[in-house]
């Protein structure tokens, strides 16, 4: 059985070696599709009876994990060293620095790689987190799948 949780988030980014509008400093209003794999938990009397997970479930972990960090935050490469240090000189400014450029593929897998140690089985129906779909734009996503 797979189950789809989506999450909205806004963040600034930017592409430094684009050659297009993505190497300005912008935003996005980013959309998040975490897709958990799992038999459906068959345990009387057990709130999560009858699902994989419960939604509220995989909403927390998310929440909690990523898109708390990620939300209204300026991603930004570690190599990008002008925006980097322009961040650094805004008090309190929230951001997240990263190892690679964010890119919609990049942060795709980043996502998976942070979630994939989230989502545990606990009751023995093989819970895995399967897909995820970062949305860069209602019509631009990428994303990330088990191999």
């Amino acid at each position: 059985m797979l189950i789809t949780r989506r999450l909205e988030f806004d963040a600034g980014h930017r592409i430094p070696d684009h050659q297009s509008q993505c190497r300005h400093l912008h935003g996005h209003r980013y959309a998040i599709e975490i897709t958990l794999a799992g038999d459906v938990i068959r345990h009387d009397g057990d709130p999560a009876n009858g699902m994989v997970m419960d939604f509220s479930q995989v909403k927390a972990l998310a929440m909690r994990h990523l898109v708390d960090h990620w939300d209204h935050a300026f991603l930004v490469y570690a190599g990008d060293r002008p925006v980097v240090n322009f961040l650094a000189s805004l008090p309190e400014h929230k951001t997240v620095i990263l190892d690679c450029v964010p890119t919609a593929e990049n942060l795709a897998q980043k996502a998976f790689t942070i979630l994939a140690a989230v989502y545990r089985d606990i009751y023995g129906n093989h819970l895995r987190l399967d897909r995820l779909r970062l949305y860069e734009t209602p019509n631009c996503w990428a994303e990330a799948v088990r191999e």
